[in-house]
């Protein structure tokens, strides 16, 4: 049997966030493949972590800057290892390349973290996003470890452009895993146009595009509000700060709502999903869940980066300044033609990009590819060798330095 260890960021929190539904979903895939799989992570548990337990996974908690985590992985002998994001590679990279060098290592970039954070910077200085701020250290460090993996899952199809073309990483060391969707268990009908009510929005308040996207919706909202007097604004989302339950405001129906037990239930209650991201990466979880339901969003460029396809319509509208955005809001929630046109807009989308079984069994046969040829592939990847060889071994020698100052404190 082959034995896989996921190393990861976080707990994973399928109902928190995008990126903790993705976790979930590639451990179930994993676990299809009759692989006997652990999850270990440095990060603390959390009240709404998945128990993996049910899920046939193993579960371990590790320590950052510890030779514990050697004695664990030297026992365990994974044939792959898979990191969720690079600062776990970073970490306990050269651990796994010390103990155990034929594993086959896999990177999940989630998204690409140093593109988010270009584009945050640059939308704080209100201006594009430069190749001065895409060259960043931080992306220095993401590329560093995408090149010192076999493989690396890119979740967006625009992020799979820039690695390859801007930042010339040869496409064998990726591979395009977008959201997998079980589309056998997507509802045949749900709540119709009468039924259904109030805008919404959902997402993680720790994200800092979603947080972004709240404070954006303070100046969006009235300017709806001004046409449609009665209606609501329900904004959802795990770990709101006191911050964002300041906001709550019911005489203007902007209306805090903090976490969502079902997300579904919620999204599929509203008429129309808002998300008016103005920086970020990847592809979007709330209009993945807006889709699963057949709720039409209304969402930028940044929110649609990577799930839109020129072939095909948006389920609902895509705006980028306040005006379209507000035009297009008030129109989706009060035509229900129009609304009824994005509604049938939701499912050919999922089914297009997001099928699933299909993207499970093209990850699985990838891993096989690579592993079967692992000896080539790495030969192949001498940047990779190199970055191993260096950068890895300051890791190494910070860490021990780090393990050593500890003992003596």
């Amino acid at each position: 049997m082959r034995k896989i260890l996921v190393i990861g960021y976080v707990w994973p929190e399928p109902n928190s966030s995008a990126a903790g539904y993705q976790m979930l979903a590639i451990l179930r895939a994993y676990r299809q493949q009759d692989w006997q799989v652990a999850f270990a992570t440095p990060a603390q548990k959390t009240d709404h972590m998945v128990d993996l337990a049910n899920e046939g996974i193993s579960s371990h908690e590790i320590v950052l800057n510890s030779d514990s985590f050697d004695d664990y992985i030297k026992v365990y002998q994974p044939d792959i290892v898979h990191f969720d994001r690079f600062m776990m590679e970073e970490q306990f990279g050269w651990r796994v390349d010390l103990h155990c060098p034929n594993a086959l290592k896999i990177l999940d970039t989630v998204d690409l973290q140093f593109l988010r954070g270009a584009r945050q910077e640059a939308h704080k200085a209100n201006r594009e996003v430069s190749q001065y701020d895409l060259a960043s250290d931080l992306a220095k460090r993401e590329i560093a470890a995408i090149l010192r993996c076999d493989l690396s899952l890119i979740i967006s199809s625009y992020e799979m452009d820039l690695l390859i073309n801007q930042f010339k990483i040869d496409s064998s060391l990726l591979h395009h895993l977008p959201f997998l969707v079980d589309l056998t268990a997507l509802p045949r009908a749900t709540k119709s146009f009468e039924e259904r009510q109030h805008f919404m929005t959902i997402g993680n308040f720790r994200h800092a595009p979603n947080w972004d996207a709240v404070l954006y919706l303070q100046s969006i909202w009235p300017l709806i509000r001004k046409q449609l007097p009665q209606v609501e604004l329900h904004i959802y989302g795990s770990y709101p700060p006191p911050k964002a339950t300041a906001l709550n405001n019911p005489k203007t129906g902007f209306l805090i709502k903090g976490w969502a037990e079902n997300a579904y239930t919620v999204m599929e209650s509203a008429r129309v999903c808002l998300a008016p991201l103005r920086f970020g990466a990847g592809l979007k979880g709330k209009l993945l869940d807006a889709m699963m339901v057949q709720t039409p969003s209304v969402t930028t460029s940044i929110g649609a980066e990577g799930m839109s396809m020129p072939e095909m319509p948006w389920p609902g509208a895509i705006a980028d300044d306040i005006e379209g955005f507000v035009d297009a809001a008030v129109r989706l929630y009060g035509d229900e033609e129009a609304w009824q046109v994005a509604q049938n807009r939701t499912l050919p989308h999922l089914q297009q990009q997001f099928d699933g079984e299909k993207i499970a069994k093209q990850l699985i046969e990838k891993i096989n590819q690579v592993q079967q040829n692992l000896q080539q592939h790495r030969l192949d990847n001498f940047a990779g060798a190199m970055l191993k060889h260096h950068s890895m071994t300051s890791t190494k020698y910070l860490s021990q330095w780090i393990i050593e100052k500890n003992k003596s404190a």
